[in-house]
């Protein structure tokens, strides 16, 4: 499987292929909403929406460019205002695929959704709101028309995580969503709390109905079996709490590419200020080091951990673990840490050692004299050290800084901005 002969396809295919217009799609605007959630970090949208990061969207379908009065827009969006842009759904639609291709010099992070239907999706949902971030009154035709469901989306929403049990292999795909089981309120009082409650609202209803604790104040209760177990999903470097699963490089692959690589390029690479995901190897001691999971990370189980907890951005805890094995083989592959055809389990997941497990001591803060249990030492305030202290380094130079500035001083400004 090399990377190399599927960037040229995909460029090829670029070339020969236009952007549908959004509204030659099937829209689902609630799909959108939960595509929304990617953006909800610089955006906001709703009777309560406020500029963040990014501008508020409230009225962005046939809303001026630069229209936020009390917003400050990178240059090339201010332009793009003064050339009169507005933004239709064609040309939201050209943004959400490549903002940087669309406007020069935007501050948008995002890199772009890959897929038509997700952007006429997401469009369909912002449509929904008014300049005052009030639900537009729509039709009966035209609500069933913007939830339509997109052709191919049957079976797609997240698989929720299973809770951690019994150590037995699931026998359903991962997309497979079990029903929530009952679980005993804690002091036995042989009620119980139905965790497949239909809405959120009727779950925190249930669980309000539990018993106080008896503590202090009577605050709270204890954390039931099942919320405690739904949390444990830390994985240490010995493997204590890898889930049973597998997942290959050619199936981490596919799901790279559809919820990956929007953010961290198609092979790892990085796209804009995104972090890079593979490369770097032999630049730690460099002046601007490359830290990627190959060149950096000590221990393969922050990988598995990581992915599974936070990623993708904005769909947190949306894999399952045979996807996230899947996920980091791939990411393994791309650092050329094994072959094409290698498949990653829980049985051979502690064989994997990092290029970097040696790079990092342990702390030790605790032996020192002034943290020791008979610390007798007075830990010294003034004069310490023989020569004055000097700066041996700069914060721009160690790359903790994002160098965004403009040359009129503003820095920072609208960075991620979607207008």
């Amino acid at each position: 499987m090399s990377r190399f002969p599927k960037s040229l396809i995909a460029v090829s295919l670029m070339g020969g292929m236009g952007l549908t217009a959004p509204s030659a799609l099937a829209q689902d605007a609630a799909n959108g909403e939960t595509i929304f959630k990617r953006c909800a970090g610089c955006h906001t949208v709703g009777p309560n929406a406020q500029s963040r990061v990014g501008p508020h969207l409230n009225g962005i379908v046939e809303r001026p460019a630069a229209a936020i009065e009390d917003f400050r827009y990178s240059r090339g969006m201010k332009k793009a205002a003064d050339d009169g842009l507005v933004w239709t759904r064609d040309d939201l639609a050209e943004y959400l695929a490549a903002p940087r291709k669309k406007i020069k010099g935007t501050r948008m992070a995002f890199a772009g959704l890959r897929k038509e239907s997700e952007i006429a999706d997401i469009i369909a949902y912002l449509d929904r709101f008014g300049p005052d971030g009030a639900e537009k009154t729509l039709t009966a035709e035209e609500i069933a028309a913007a939830n339509e469901p997109n052709p191919g989306m049957a079976g797609k929403e997240p698989a929720a995580n299973d809770v951690k049990g019994d150590s037995k292999p699931a026998t359903e795909s991962s997309s497979a969503v079990a029903p929530a089981p009952k679980v005993e309120e804690a002091d036995g009082a042989g009620e119980s709390v139905d965790a497949a409650a239909e809405t959120d609202d009727d779950r925190q209803v249930a669980l309000a109905a539990a018993p106080p604790s008896g503590g202090p104040m009577n605050l709270g209760r204890p954390a039931l079996p099942a919320e405690i177990a739904a949390w444990d999903i830390d994985v240490r470097p010995d493997g204590k709490g890898l889930p049973i699963g597998s997942g290959t490089v050619a199936e981490g692959e596919a799901i790279f590419d559809e919820k990956c690589a929007s953010c961290h390029g198609a092979f790892g690479e990085g796209a804009g200020r995104w972090p890079m995901l593979a490369g770097g190897q032999g630049t730690l001691r460099d002046e601007r080091p490359v830290k990627t999971i190959g060149s950096y990370w000590p221990y393969l189980s922050t990988v598995y951990d990581y992915v599974h907890r936070a990623m993708p951005f904005g769909s947190s805890r949306s894999l399952g673990e045979d996807e996230t094995y899947a996920l980091v083989a791939y990411i393994l592959y791309l650092n050329d840490l094994v072959d094409d055809d290698f498949e990653l389990s829980n049985e051979n997941f502690t064989g994997i050692e990092m290029p970097n497990a040696d790079g990092f001591k342990p702390d030790d803060r605790q032996s020192e004299p002034q943290n020791t249990s008979d610390a007798a030492a007075e830990v010294c305030m003034t004069d310490c050290k023989e020569s004055p202290a000097e700066i041996t380094m700069r914060a721009r130079v160690l790359d903790v800084t994002p160098d965004t500035a403009d040359d009129d001083g503003d820095e920072n400004l609208g960075a991620g901005a979607i207008d």
